[in-house]
């Protein structure tokens, strides 16, 4: 691979660690499914980029403890007609 291609995997993983971004958000931003971005910055990008992957991975935890909290606003903003 040369040095100024970089496959989707690691464009996504990039753009999560960068931004903090929820899988969702990443799969919206480059128009592919959230299964799609999963699979990509879990299975592809552990076996092509693992340090990139460790930093993704963090990422996602914090996504994942937190999903709690952005359901519980989101209803807030759906019943309060936002």
């Amino acid at each position: 691979m040369n040095g100024i291609y970089k496959d989707r995997a690691e464009i996504l993983g990039e753009y999560i660690v960068d931004t903090g971004a929820t899988v969702r958000a990443a799969g919206k931003k480059f128009g592919v499914s959230k299964s799609t971005v999963h699979k990509d910055v879990t299975e592809r990008l552990r076996r092509r980029h693992p340090q990139l992957f460790l930093q993704v991975k963090q990422v996602l935890e914090k996504n994942k403890e937190e999903r709690h909290i952005r359901g519980g606003l989101a209803t807030r903003r759906k019943y309060k007609g936002e």
